[in-house]
């Protein structure tokens, strides 16, 4: 494995936002979306066994359906933070963002040489991994929040630089429309899942500058395709990177 580069320590799933937020250390953000009836959607960090295991629940039942084999063990590691999007407690969308650590990122088992290649050229990289978003919520604004809250953890406050994912072929298309991503690793068999994968590669500047461009402008611009409109507005934004512990110094 190649040598990390230094970087920020990563906050420990979540437990730091117990200083930060009063009511309800796990919450981050509410969106109201009317595709769900008006229904208030809160995103969360998953800080708890429970909560944990209930994202883990949706990742089982969805991979499931697409034939997908994964463990229902949930993980709790330092370097991973798990974020849900709840529904009267009922969890409808999770992703979990894994920074680089000594123990490396879980893309570089399939990947190794397109990992330490990006390290060599001093990217300090993350992974998005488990997304899952359950089939009866067909909710652009709810899987948008759920990766803008992502990036925001990850780029703004804690200064990574790019993140990788590995995408079933049949999917590539879509992440690179909705977010941007390009191909940077070819397809291989993912034995993990059980299933072919290639690894896609978003530079999160490339990112914050379509963030700053179609962020919080959905209604105004009904025929733009990618996902960034739904994204947080800047004012929002901003509300939600104060609310997010800081990287240590």
């Amino acid at each position: 494995m190649s040598a990390v580069p230094t970087r920020n320590a990563f906050p420990p799933d979540g437990s730091a936002l117990r200083s930060h937020l009063s009511e309800d250390p796990s919450r981050l953000a509410e969106i109201v979306d009317e595709r769900l009836g008006s229904r208030i959607v809160t995103i969360r960090a998953a800080d708890s066994g429970g909560r944990r295991s209930s994202a883990n629940i949706l990742v089982h039942k969805m991979y499931a359906t697409r034939g997908y084999a994964t463990s229902m063990a949930p993980q709790d590691v330092a370097s991973l933070v798990t974020l849900i999007a709840t529904d009267h407690d009922e969890t409808i969308g999770t992703i979990s963002v894994r920074f680089d650590s000594p123990e490396g990122l879980r893309a570089e088992e399939l990947f190794p040489d397109e990992i330490r290649a990006l390290r060599d050229e001093g990217r300090h990289l993350c992974e998005f991994t488990k997304l899952a978003m359950d089939h009866v919520v067909k909710s652009k604004r709810v899987l948008a929040s759920l990766f803008h809250t992502a990036y925001i953890w990850a780029h703004r406050i804690l200064d990574f630089d790019d993140v990788v994912i590995e995408v079933n072929p049949r999917h590539v298309l879509y992440y690179r429309k909705m977010l941007g991503f390009v191909i940077i690793g070819p397809e291989r068999m993912n034995r993990r899942v059980n299933a072919p994968a290639v690894l896609m590669r978003l530079d999160f500047a490339l990112a914050r500058r379509r963030i700053e461009h179609w962020a919080g402008t959905a209604e105004q611009n009904p025929l733009e395709r990618s996902l960034y409109p739904y994204f947080f507005s800047p004012n929002e934004e901003a509300g939600l990177i104060a609310r997010l512990p800081k990287a240590p110094t």
